[in-house]
């Protein structure tokens, strides 16, 4: 089994990221580069770490470059099942309160569609 596994979805609106494996300084800059091409402009991500069993530092700025990076774009970055040690990490470090985190990826999807939603009504 590979270290890292990506897969990747189109969605109505954005797409959703599935990660599985271990993330980490090795292999944070190719994920970084698969999420920048893979992120439509000005549509959300949703990140999928529910499949993902470590993380160290790298995976932690990775997090908070691409958070960073979508809402240059007017995009938001939805991070949905994350648990075990990766949660717990995020929980320690303080990263997890500034990320928009979700239990699963359904509640991340309601999240996006209320987001439209609520951008439709403000442009009409």
């Amino acid at each position: 089994m590979p270290l890292l596994d990506v897969h990747c979805r189109p969605l109505p609106t954005g797409v959703l990221i599935t990660v599985t494996g271990e993330l980490d300084v090795t292999n944070a800059a190719g994920l970084e580069s698969l999420l920048e091409r893979s992120a439509p402009p000005g549509e959300p991500v949703i990140l999928d770490l529910g499949g993902l069993t470590f993380m160290d530092c790298g995976g932690l700025h990775l997090l908070l470059r691409l958070r960073d990076r979508l809402r240059s774009r007017a995009a938001g970055l939805h991070v949905a099942a994350v648990h075990g040690s990766p949660a717990f990490l995020l929980r320690i470090t303080g990263v997890g309160r500034v990320l928009d985190l979700h239990p699963s990826v359904g509640q991340a999807l309601v999240a996006v569609d209320g987001e439209r939603l609520s951008r439709l009504r403000e442009s009409s």
